[in-house]
C-alpha cells in the first residue's frame, strides 16, 4: 500500500503544469490551499472540486496513478467523515441507534471536512508530481531570499524542505519492508493486548529510525564528498524563468479565490 503514496514523487512530462515556473506553482498552490478554507457550502465545495479536476486535467498525470495514490489517504478521510457524522449533534435528527446518533449537520460537516482534507492532499500531490525536486528547491530558495537580510538561511531551509518531501515515499517504502519482515518473524500488529501491540510496534520503529538515520548519514557524506558547503557562491545549471503564463496562472487562481469568497454560504 505504501508504494502508492504519491506525495514527494515526481513524474516527468510535457504538460502545461510541468512547463509552469516552480515559483508560480508554489504561489498558486498556497493560494488554492487558502481558498479551500474559505469554502463553507455545497456550492463552494462543488466549485472547488471542479477547479481541482481542471488542474488535474492540465497536469498530464495518469488517472490510474493518482487514483492509487489517493487510496492510502482514503482511510483517514473516511475516519474523519464518520467522526463528524456520529459526534456532531447539529441539524435534524436522521437516525438513532443506542449511543449513536446521526444528524443532518453532522453529515454535512463530515462531508465538508473530508472534502477539505481530500483537496489539500490532491493539490499538494499534483505540485510534487509535476515539479522536479531541484526546481522546487530553487523556487523555495528564491521565495525565501528576502529573509536573508535578517539572517535567515534561505538556501538551507529550502534544501531541508525539499529533501524532507522527497524522502516521504522512501521512508514509507522502508516501513512496508520492515512490516513484512517482522510479520514473517511472527510479529502481529493487529492482535493481542495493548502491551503486545506496543512491543510489536517497537520492533517496527527501532529499525525504521535506524534506517532513517543511516540514510541521513549517507546523504551527508555524499554531499561532503561532492564539496557541498551551502548556498554561498553556488551557481545553477538551470535558471528559473518567469513567463506570461505563470502570471496568468496566479491571476486565475486569485480570481478563483474571489469567486469562492463571493459564493460562500
Amino acid at each position: 500500500m505504501f508504494q502508492n503514496v504519491i506525495i514527494g514523487q515526481y513524474i516527468p512530462g510535457r504538460s502545461l503544469m510541468h512547463h509552469l515556473d516552480a515559483r508560480a506553482k508554489l504561489i498558486a498552490v498556497f493560494l488554492f490551499v487558502f481558498v479551500i478554507f474559505l469554502a463553507n457550502s455545497w456550492v463552494s465545495y462543488g466549485t472547488l472540486f471542479a477547479g481541482a479536476l481542471f488542474v488535474f486535467s492540465i497536469s498530464g498525470i495518469p488517472i490510474r496513478y493518482i487514483w492509487k495514490g489517493m487510496l492510502p489517504i482514503s482511510i483517514l478521510i473516511l475516519f474523519t467523515f464518520l467522526l463528524h457524522a456520529f459526534f456532531t449533534n447539529e441539524g435534524e435528527l436522521l437516525y438513532s441507534f443506542g449511543a449513536f446518533t446521526v444528524y443532518s449537520g453532522g453529515l454535512e460537516q463530515g462531508f465538508f471536512i473530508s472534502m477539505r482534507l481530500f483537496l489539500l492532499v490532491f493539490i499538494t500531490s499534483l505540485l510534487t508530481l509535476t515539479t522536479s525536486p531541484i526546481d522546487l528547491t530553487d523556487a523555495l530558495e528564491i521565495m525565501l531570499s528576502p529573509l536573508k537580510k535578517i539572517g535567515v538561511p534561505a538556501h538551507d531551509i529550502a534544501l531541508m524542505m525539499s529533501i524532507a518531501i522527497r524522502f516521504i515515499p522512501t521512508l514509507l517504502q522502508e516501513t512496508e519492508k520492515i512490516l513484512k519482515a517482522q510479520a514473517a518473524r511472527g510479529a502481529d500488529f493487529t492482535k493481542g493486548t495493548v502491551k503486545d501491540r506496543s512491543q510489536a510496534f517497537v520492533s517496527l520503529l527501532v529499525p525504521l529510525f535506524m534506517r532513517a538515520f543511516k540514510r541521513a548519514e549517507d546523504l551527508a557524506y555524499a554531499m561532503e564528498a561532492r564539496g557541498y558547503n551551502g548556498g554561498e557562491g553556488r551557481t545553477k545549471l538551470r535558471e528559473l524563468v518567469w513567463r506570461k503564463r505563470d502570471t496568468a496562472a496566479c491571476i486565475i487562481v486569485a480570481a478563483f479565490g474571489i469567486l469562492i469568497f463571493a459564493i460562500r454560504g
